[in-house]
């Protein structure tokens, strides 16, 4: 364990009424790679601005090296009072240079020229990224740093994280983020802090394991601590059992999907006209949609059936948002037809969280200020409906204003997933929820009962939740897969870069970045095709180093056993030898596979 460079001692701060936590103990290593967990409440961004120095401790002494340099990237960049991006890229006292901001814009497609008043929240997110990464920190704070960016956007981030040779503590609810990049967890639970030396992908089992622990415990206390853990266990572990089988379920539907798709993933539309009444919903045939000269969706079709969960994914600007409008009828085809069942009844749930007033109270936005709300027909009481979101029965009365952007985003899910409905569309709906909220959007979403359309660049949400994808390059061509975010990720071409991989603390600053380059004589004239084992390296690359992540995760919940190192000290030094050795060849075969890529782009042009 390397010596900590910021750490903060006996951590205590008071908000509102009483103290949101204390006694708190953290420190972070030079070489750190920390996922930051806990539920939307629990302070995750207050700690971080505590140790950003953004904010002052009630309690605690913060210590940091003499010349480490702490970057916060806040989860909402403050852009008023900036004409531009570029504007805001290069301010502040700790503003970086231009030509280096300018360096990493152009890798992830950022144009810095954008009004800062029109800009999207992928394009503020990146100008944000590009601001804290050009700065080049000793300790990198990230607060949901996945929001808001497209799939090539955060493959890029990842890229340039494994290659950072600082620390980094990041808040994400992004699970396949988190897996990929830590080493080290800190969890942040009921006002206290704990640490394990295992990555996220370790989490699970160690907290199932405390869980335990607590509920041995408990057996000592009163009736009333016991019911409180019991809810608590209830709505994390148990949770995550039923879980288990609706994912046994989902695979069921995938596979039933499949059998309904022809080759190249082409809807098969003749089918029974009983089941076009009792079952189709939405039915798309051969629909193509333009914008002046660029075709955004060309020659679509599908039939849509009652159930189905569709994932739409692909990079910002590739035809996300158009496509649904199509589906949902909101937009119009140029050619072909969409049909939409006359009995289909819509709740979209936007990104924009446009219906949450600050002033409003928790029951005004749920039961327009009474006790009672109507759930799908059913009368619940708004205590009860609450604690099935998560919440404290008593919030029922606090403002909209004073809860975290996790919690009004799932006070928003509360809400409309109490309505009637036979179709939900949800766009980036795991934006800024904790990953606890997400078990149970996916809990909802499964028992739901109508169809449900989903945009999200969330991976791990998408593998657990849809039965189709739908995956938009940009050419207009949408592939059609059954299946989640992986199984379309195995069946397409490599994602177009933002700008090619990015570079770390140590490397040469202002200078762009770009994927390993193949061997120039491989691309002689006339070369117009990869040999034999540079071909099977290109196949079989993938699937290997899913195994390897596979057994990371494996090694990391062994250790995330506290008694290991006491009971079994040799087996703790095999299991991190093992990860070691396996993080050095998943990095490699990441490095071989990238630079294949690059070989069969070059081929192709």
């Amino acid at each position: 364990m390397s010596a900590p460079v910021l750490a903060y001692e006996d951590l205590g701060l008071v908000q509102g009424s009483g103290w949101l936590f204390r006694n708190l103990d953290i420190y972070i290593g030079e070489r750190d790679r920390l996922a930051l967990i806990g539920r939307n409440g629990a302070g995750k961004t207050t700690l971080l601005k505590l140790l950003a120095d953004r904010i002052e401790a009630d309690e605690g002494r913060r210590t940091i090296v003499p010349g480490t340099n702490v970057v916060l990237l806040e989860q909402e960049p403050k852009l008023e009072g900036f004409a531009t991006l570029r504007d805001f890229a290069v301010s502040g006292a700790d503003a970086p240079a231009v030509h280096e901001v300018e360096a990493i814009a152009d890798q992830i497609g950022l144009d810095l020229s954008r009004p800062a008043t029109t800009a999207s929240g992928g394009e503020r997110r990146r100008a944000a990224i590009a601001r804290a990464l050009a700065q080049n920190p000793d300790v990198l704070l990230l607060d949901e740093p996945t929001n808001h960016l497209d799939l090539a956007a955060i493959e890029w981030l990842e890229n340039w994280l494994n290659r950072y040779t600082g620390a980094f503590v990041v808040i994400s609810h992004d699970r396949t983020f988190l897996t990929r990049l830590t080493r080290s967890t800190l969890w942040l639970d009921r006002g206290s802090l704990r640490r394990a030396e295992v990555g996220f992908g370790g989490f699970e089992a160690w907290q199932e394991k405390i869980y335990a622990e607590e509920a041995r415990a408990a057996e000592k206390l009163d009736a009333k601590l016991k019911l409180e853990l019991h809810w608590l266990q209830r709505g994390v572990t148990a949770r995550r059992r039923r879980n288990q089988g609706r994912l046994e379920k989902l695979n069921q539907m995938r596979a039933q999907r499949a059998a309904m798709l022809g080759p190249a993933g082409a809807a098969k539309l003749g089918i029974q006209a009983d089941d076009v009444r009792t079952k189709s919903v939405i039915t798309a045939e051969h629909v193509t949609k333009r914008y002046g000269d660029r075709t955004i969706i060309k020659d679509f079709s599908l039939r849509i059936q009652r159930g189905d969960r569709i994932g739409i994914v692909g990079a910002n600007g590739a035809g996300k948002t158009t496509l649904l409008k199509l589906l949902t009828g909101e937009l119009a085809p140029d050619e072909g037809s969409v049909t939409l069942a006359k009995t289909l009844d819509g709740v979209i749930i936007d990104q924009q969280r446009s219906l949450l007033a600050p002033e409003k109270r928790v029951r005004d936005v749920l039961a327009d200020g009474g006790d009672w709300i109507e759930v799908r027909g059913a009368k619940k009481h708004i205590q009860g409906y609450l604690k099935e979101f998560l919440f404290d029965p008593g919030l029922a009365d606090a403002r909209v204003g004073t809860l975290s952007g996790g919690e009004r985003s799932r006070l928003l899910l509360a809400r409309e997933f109490a309505r009637r409905s036979n179709l939900l569309v949800l766009d980036e709906p795991t934006n800024d929820l904790d990953l606890e909220t997400l078990d149970l959007l996916q809990e909802v979403i499964a028992d739901y009962e109508g169809t449900v359309l989903i945009v999200s660049h969330d991976r791990d949400f998408l593998d657990r939740t849809v039965t189709v994808t739908l995956g938009l390059d940009g050419s207009g061509k949408v592939d059609i897969i059954a299946g989640g975010y992986a199984d379309w990720e195995r069946k397409r071409s490599p994602l177009p870069r933002a700008g090619g991989a990015g570079g770390g603390k140590g490397e040469k600053r202002g200078a762009k970045q770009a994927v390993p380059t193949p061997n120039p004589s491989r691309e002689r004239e006339g070369n117009r095709k990869l040999s034999y084992k540079d071909q099977r390296d290109y196949d079989l690359l993938p699937k290997r180093i899913e195994e390897i992540e596979a057994a990371i995760a494996r090694d990391e919940a062994a250790l995330a056993d506290p008694d290991l190192y006491t009971s079994d000290p040799n087996r703790f030094a095999t299991l991190t030898a093992q990860i070691e050795k396996a993080r050095a060849e998943k990095d490699a075969a990441e490095h071989r596979w990238l630079e294949l890529a690059e070989m069969v782009e070059a081929l192709a042009s």
